[in-house]
């Protein structure tokens, strides 16, 4: 489980970025966080591991304060995928057992190499362990760079916009990926979604980012049309479909 409380970020004292973020997640549950372009996600989202360091606020991961631990310790705990990989010329299999680094001291043990067969195994990679980044497709790499973050052994997953730039199916294959690690692993999993209904279909809880703030925060029942309109300002309809909620846009 992870807590966050209090978290603030400005580059200066008249530049404030993130203002009092407060929520909570449970293991195994996905949390999209939405808003405008330009609302803080991204920076949100590398402050809660301290790529960014916060200027103020506590981060809990099962009741500890992660912001107080050293960046090797923070990775043993939080994983992080970033919006861009990039693709060079590592192998996947070496790509993927770069996730232990933080546990490994001189080289890699017999323990670090089965982790890393068995997440390859679990990911329908193996018949791209030898094959370069470079040589992968974008659906490929993404899927890659979350075997590399689950290598960590993590508690929480931290991923930045993990469907930009793919396609379709390669969006839903990923997101269902993701929803199915968050389970099978019980592992919170936070992601910086912009498709609404995306996050609709595979996320279980939801937060709105707008004027530095956390302006809603919850459930299914936070995804309405009123709130959408406030935050994104546009007009929507939010309609049930086979039992699913979709959000269609009003213009």
């Amino acid at each position: 489980m992870i807590e966050v409380d209090s978290l603030g970020f400005g580059y200066n004292q008249d530049k404030k970025i993130l203002e009092d973020i407060k929520f909570d997640l449970n293991s195994g549950q996905c949390l999209a966080i939405l808003g405008n372009n330009g609302a803080g996600k991204s920076t949100m989202l590398k402050c809660l591991n301290k790529i960014i360091n916060p200027k103020c606020g506590s981060v809990y991961i099962d009741k500890e304060d992660v912001l107080k631990f050293k960046q090797s310790q923070i990775a043993k705990k939080m994983a992080y995928v970033a919006q861009k990989n990039e693709s060079n010329r590592f192998t996947v299999f070496d790509a993927v057992l770069l996730g232990r680094k933080p546990y490994i001291k001189v080289a890699p043990t017999e323990k670090d190499i089965e982790i890393v067969k068995d997440i390859i195994e679990r990911m329908n990679l193996k018949p791209y362990s030898l094959r370069y980044l470079d040589e992968l497709s974008g659906g490929e790499l993404q899927k890659v760079m979350l075997a590399r973050a689950l290598a960590q052994q993590p508690k929480v997953l931290l991923l930045d916009e993990p469907t930009s730039n793919l396609d379709l199916k390669n969006q839903l294959d990923v997101l269902k990926l993701v929803q199915q690690i968050a389970r099978d692993e019980d592992i919170s999993v936070i992601i910086v979604i912009h498709d609404l209904n995306l996050a609709l279909r595979y996320c279980d809880r939801f937060l709105f980012l707008k004027d530095k703030k956390v302006y809603a925060y919850g459930g299914l029942e936070v995804v309405s049309s009123e709130n959408i309109e406030y935050v994104y300002n546009v007009c929507v309809d939010v309609k049930d479909y086979g039992g699913n909620k979709f959000i269609i846009p009003a213009v």
